[in-house]
Parts: structure tokens; C-alpha cells; sequence
């Protein structure tokens, strides 16, 4: 289903989908080489900003990485500007990416060959997840959707509001 048909299913809800995430590199042709050649995502486009909106010069590249369902990827690669990259922990910042649960495991063992940094599987139920280091430092989760995930996610929607509320009211510090 085309993104903006999505729009049909829910007219309260303006939102249809994603466009894009951005996130900074350090390199962007080690970051394509991953993406692309290792996870088989196809370079969509790239350019260079050299003025800001705001008429500020710059000299920025713009790279788009496209997913399935025709969302995006995005990379900045700013080298005039300092960034602090860092290996990411997973509860601080992750990209989870959906892929078919046959595809799991032998993506899996293509990271282990490759030499990529590498773990998993974990089992959370409703889904089933590796992760990865990009060359950047950021976690790349890769999911597949279990059989109970569909019920799952009917029970969550409806519990949602009450275990965030639990929480606000019980959280640590």
C-alpha cells in the first residue's frame, strides 16, 4: 500500500509514515559501503549543501539510503563541524530495521564473515533481533516479526497509556 493511502485507514492521523532518519557520519563512503554493499541497501541519492536556509555557507554531503517500503536512511557527513562519535549503547540510540524472519540468521553469519561486530539472536518475543555496529558507532538492529507479534501488538496498543503513566509515577531517581 502506497504511504499516503495509509492515510485511509486512520483520517484522524496526518502522519503516514517515514520519510527519513538523519544521523552524522564520519565517512560517508565507509558508510555506503556498509549499508550498501553489506546490507543491501541501495544509495538513493547524495548531494552537497553549500548554504544552509538560513544563508549560512557550509559544505555538507546529503546521502539517502532507501528501505522497502520507500522510507529512507540519512547520512550527513559534516567534516568541518566536531561531532563526538562513539560506540552507542542500545538503550541510548538504535536503528531497528524489519526483516523477514528466514532472512534473520543468515544476515547473521554474513556479519560474523564480513567482520562486523555482531550479536544475537535475541529473543523478545514478539520479535526475534540481531544487532550490528555501523561504522559510525551506531547499533543497526535487524528484526523479524514473530507469530505471536501481530497479538502482540493489539495488547500493547492497549496497555500502552497505563504502563507509561506506572512509570511516571514509579521511575528511579
Amino acid at each position: 500500500m502506497p504511504r499516503a493511502a495509509a492515510r485511509d485507514l486512520n483520517p484522524d492521523q496526518p502522519i503516514v509514515g517515514l520519510h527519513h532518519n538523519a544521523y552524522r557520519c564520519r565517512d560517508s563512503e565507509e558508510t555506503r559501503k556498509f549499508y550498501e554493499d553489506f546490507l543491501g541497501l541501495q544509495l538513493a541519492d547524495a548531494f552537497e549543501i553549500k548554504e544552509t536556509k538560513t544563508g549560512r555557507g557550509t559544505s555538507v554531503l546529503h546521502s539517502f539510503y532507501e528501505m522497502g517500503d520507500g522510507s529512507y536512511l540519512a547520512f550527513f557527513e559534516d567534516p568541518a563541524t566536531p561531532f563526538d562519535f562513539k560506540d552507542q549503547r542500545d538503550y541510548d540510540l538504535h536503528i531497528s530495521l524489519e526483516v523477514a524472519p528466514e532472512d534473520l540468521r543468515p544476515l547473521m553469519e554474513r556479519g560474523k564473515q564480513a567482520g562486523v561486530e555482531t550479536r544475537g539472536v535475541a529473543d523478545h518475543g514478539f520479535i526475534e533481533s540481531i544487532y550490528f555496529r555501523d561504522p559510525n558507532g551506531y547499533v543497526i538492529e535487524l528484526s523479524a516479526e514473530t507469530e505471536i507479534a501481530s497479538d502482540y501488538k493489539v495488547t500493547a496498543k492497549a496497555r500502552a497509556h497505563g504502563r507509561l503513566a506506572e512509570w511516571q509515577k514509579s521511575k528511579p531517581g
